[in-house]
């Protein structure tokens, strides 16, 4: 019996060392474990409950840790793909991403697996490894054992249980008090205390740490915005008749003139040139490199996710039938709301997430033309740009259409159509081989972004209706080597960019004007512009816009300072969303006099059928 246990406490040591190995953070370094041992095991706990819980089920002691490890290695080799694209570690929520490889996720996802063959290689002889083992490896001890074998494997499991679903005795090792927590940085969280144990606090941290909204602190900002909210509920309305709105949301678009190299290139004119002609500005996004749908959902209904720590993946986590938007503003007077993405209805969960958001419909890839062109991977922002004029209807109710480009989606490593016209695109100094290919052919489909943009603005300037365009990029694209390479011009990182909006009436030219904004601001602008000015949440958005806009930034970037001014218009903000997402905030708000179409935000979507929904022509 002592040889046996010696033999397991010296393989749990061995995979508490190995853990921190293959981790990699400073704080969990092998060399850490006679300094700061709590910091190796806790990172290294859950794979010894697993590999306890593997023993007690096969009897197989070195079959067990095996395969433990490879498991908890598999996780490790997903972070480092994570961190490489994205530059920033696992989070819980990232696992919730598990249930898109079925609703269109797979190939997109798998396209960022490593073309190499030695991975592959590697993992497949982990599992033969473990299969000798299965085969060859003798029982530690008998099948029977009077009902010992029963009892440990129940409360591994309970206890396995407990540590999944995030029950708060756990928080006396993952609380952040002993181990290393940065709240706003999970890079940094990940280098001192291992990435297994920052999935921990988060997941613990997010689950039990969820704000409740203060109504008195919301009342005083309320309060002392009334003059000026007041002011802007009761704006002029837009002369003639209502305008179609258009929004496009291009994927991985930004100016690149802000990257050392190209502070004199004009490589987006079409932007440079409808600037000239509207409102654009550069626009603070809350993700790099990735995450969509977190960009989309704050333009979508005005709230910030710098107040929801939980909502990592807002589309994946929503539980409510009807969420507050800009989209639902817009029903209520009398606008057709119809979403447009040439990708699967179902990943990232829109299909759902947009009925809640309000959308009547939602033409998907399915509904776009057969022969709608592809460039790359993706299908091109000009099929796009012509489904976006096919939908448009010069009768009827006006019309909201909010289109999601996909073509500068990255992996920037699939060759484009046009490889001549890629090559001819000029990169800065020191950017070289792979690095110098994934952002010329990044590059390639931004320009053509662009040149969408400038025909799409033509296009609405000779419709028989007005037609607004709002034109804004998700995020900067992950080309994460190539920013360190070059640097930006306000030596600033990568994470701290801003991006870029853009607001214009393409028939009617209004005067140029230039201001920094965050997404979650860009629907408060749009409603103003379009005349709407009787939701008191967006019009409050405009009051703060100005001060707030630089605070939103993507996780891991170090925190905007804040006067004491801003700290205290943050703090309310944050109540203000909270509540308005409950549903909880309206009894608080001044009152429009402007009259609404009577559509209730409420009302059942029209058509109901999800075939409908997803998309046919009308």
């Amino acid at each position: 019996m002592s040889v046996r246990l010696a033999l397991i406490l010296a393989l749990g040591i061995a995979f508490t060392l190995l853990t921190g190995m293959v981790d990699g953070g400073m704080g969990v370094s092998p060399l850490q474990a006679l300094s700061q041992p709590t910091f190796l095991i806790a990172n290294a706990l859950p794979g010894l409950l697993l590999a306890a819980l593997l023993l007690v089920l096969s009897r197989r002691v070195l079959l067990s840790f095996g395969l433990a490890f490879l498991l908890q290695t598999l996780v490790y080799a997903v972070n480092a793909l994570k961190v490489s694209n994205l530059n920033t570690p696992l989070m819980p929520a990232d696992f919730r991403m598990l249930g898109q490889l079925r609703r269109g996720g797979l190939p997109l996802l798998g396209s960022y697996l490593p073309s190499s063959p030695w991975p592959y290689l590697a993992l497949a002889t982990g599992v033969a490894i473990i299969v000798l083992a299965w085969r060859l490896e003798p029982p530690m001890f008998a099948r029977r054992t009077r009902g010992k074998r029963l009892v440990s494997g129940i409360a591994l499991m309970a206890l396995i249980g407990t540590l999944l679903v995030g029950m708060p005795g756990w928080m006396k090792i993952y609380g952040g008090h002993h181990l290393w927590l940065e709240p706003w940085s999970a890079s940094a969280t990940a280098e001192h205390s291992g990435l297994v144990s920052s999935l921990m606090m988060f997941h613990l941290n997010q689950g039990h740490g969820r704000k409740k909204p203060d109504t008195a602190a919301a009342q005083q900002l309320i309060d002392r915005s009334d003059a000026a909210l007041r002011e802007r509920l009761q704006g002029p309305a837009r002369g003639g008749e209502e305008p179609d709105i258009v929004v496009v949301q291009s994927e991985s678009f930004f100016d690149p003139s802000i990257m050392k190299g190209y502070e004199h290139a004009d490589l987006t004119p079409n932007l440079h040139r409808l600037a000239a002609q509207g409102e654009s500005g550069p626009l603070h996004v809350p993700t790099y490199g990735g995450g969509t749908i977190r960009t989309e959902f704050e333009v979508l209904t005005g709230l910030s996710l710098r107040y929801f720590d939980d909502l990592q993946f807002p589309y994946l986590q929503m539980n409510h039938k009807v969420v507050p938007s800009m989209v639902r503003v817009l029903r209520s007077h009398g606008y057709e709301t119809i979403a447009l993405h040439g990708n699967d209805p179902g990943f990232w969960n829109r299909t759902t997430a947009f009925r809640a958001i309000g959308f009547d419909r939602f033409v998907s890839r399915a509904s776009f033309p057969a022969n709608a062109p592809m460039d790359g991977q993706y299908m091109a922002d000009s099929a796009m740009t012509d489904e976006i004029m096919a939908q448009l209807k010069n009768a009827g109710p006006p019309q909201f259409l909010f289109a999601i480009s996909i073509e500068a989606h990255g992996p920037y490593d699939v060759p484009p159509a046009n490889a001549a016209e890629r090559d001819a695109i000029a990169v800065p100094d020191g950017v070289t081989g792979k690095n110098k290919l994934e952002l010329q052919n990044y590059l390639y489909h931004m320009r053509h972004a662009d040149q969408e943009l400038g025909r799409l603005a033509e296009l609405l300037s000779h419709r028989e209706r007005p037609t607004l365009l709002l034109f804004y990029g998700d995020h900067l694209p992950a080309l994460t080597d190539t920013y360190n390479t070059t640097g930006f011009v306000d030596g600033k990182g990568m994470l701290s960019q801003a991006g870029t909006w853009l607001l214009v009436d393409p028939r009617n030219p209004m005067t140029a004007k230039r201001e920094s904004l965050a997404s979650w601001m860009l629907p408060g602008r749009l409603l103003e512009q379009a005349g709407v000015h009787d939701d008191a949440y967006f019009a409050l958005t405009q009051v703060i816009a100005p001060q707030l806009a630089a605070l939103t930034r993507a996780p891991g970037a170090a925190p905007e300072a804040e006067d004491n001014s801003e700290q205290q218009e943050d703090d309310d903000l944050a109540n203000i969303a909270l509540l308005r997402m409950k549903g909880k905030l309206d009894g608080l708000l001044p009152k429009a006099a402007v009259q609404t179409a009577g559509v209730l935000d409420d009302a059942p979507l029209v058509p109901t059928g999800e075939a409908e929904y997803t998309g046919a022509h009308q």
